[in-house]
């Protein structure tokens, strides 16, 4: 469009007035300006697009052409601003948020939990992906807000994020009691069957690196894609499951699973939230950042 969008209002408001003097009045500029404004419209588009009368103005048949264009444009206009101005009043908007199925279900919907009551009218949508697709989901802008497992300082600094966080875990191996016994304490885990999450987690990888870096012997492997699914196996007794201890203190309070001492036992891991550094996405995704900030949960 090469006229600047104020000939369009100004052509906008004499049209719906008919009248040169009375659009000046409610542009709140003067009768010649209009005039001018109109004119310099005409010659761009090589048509008149109204008639002149001492009466006032009517639209010429190109003229009420373009005004039913124009019309539709700046009542969307209109309705923009109204529902942005609703949206601002009423707290609304959307957050998307990215998290893999055990943080979702563990971390963010605490969060959501004493989120939403406060912001009823907030859209939330959750893509549940692990770290890394969550990550790139994040570069790619298609979500606001991810939660990850810390996959090191220099990588979200790169990708210009903020990360804050709000919990650690301990990832630890759990099984029940009769299989304990049925392997003896010597060496479990050499001997045991191994309940791990699948290549690609980064809970996977942490725990490889582990086992790289202590020597750990490990045989026979059953990997699934999901944290609960390795809990449900161990609490079977199919194996040694690899488990985020604060995600099953349940089953170790009941003695449903029991912890395996380790002689040298796995570092603990940073859980947070990671947005765009700077102005976020949206009035609701900042506001959800504020939240974390002032309300500790873990």
């Amino acid at each position: 469009m090469e006229n600047n969008l104020s000939l369009y209002r100004i052509f906008y408001a004499t049209a719906l007035e008919g009248n040169i003097s009375s659009a000046a009045k409610n542009l709140y500029i003067s009768q010649p300006a209009v005039s001018k404004a109109i004119s310099k419209l005409e010659a761009s588009i090589g048509s008149p697009l109204f008639i002149r009368s001492s009466k006032g103005v009517t639209l010429t048949q190109e003229g009420s052409l373009l005004f039913s264009h124009v019309k539709t444009a700046f009542e969307s206009l209109n309705d923009g601003e109204e529902q942005l101005k609703n949206l601002l009043e009423t707290g609304g908007g959307r957050i998307r948020f990215g998290a893999s199925t055990t943080l979702c279900k563990y971390v963010l919907l605490p969060y959501l939990q004493g989120y939403m009551p406060h912001h009823p009218n907030v859209r939330i949508s959750i893509e549940c992906q692990n770290t890394y697709e969550t990550l790139k989901l994040l570069h790619d802008k298609k979500i606001d807000i991810g939660l990850i497992g810390m996959v090191g300082e220099n990588e979200i600094e790169s990708m210009n994020m903020a990360y804050r966080q709000v919990t650690e875990i301990e990832d630890i191996f759990v099984a029940t009691k009769d299989y304990i016994r049925s392997k003896g304490t010597h060496d479990i885990i050499a001997q045991s069957t191994l309940l791990l999450l699948n290549k690609e987690n980064i809970t996977r990888q942490y725990i490889d690196h582990y086992f790289f870096e202590n020597r750990v012997k490990i045989n026979h492997v059953i990997e699934a894609t999901s944290l609960d699914l390795l809990i449900e196996f161990a609490k079977i007794g199919l194996g040694l499951g690899c488990v985020i201890k604060e995600f099953v203190l349940k089953e170790l309070a009941s003695k449903q699973l029991i912890q395996i001492p380790l002689k040298n036992p796995i570092p603990k891991r940073s859980i947070g939230f990671v947005y765009p550094n700077g102005t976020m996405p949206s009035t609701a995704s900042a506001g959800f950042v504020d939240y974390i900030n002032h309300n500790q949960l873990f």
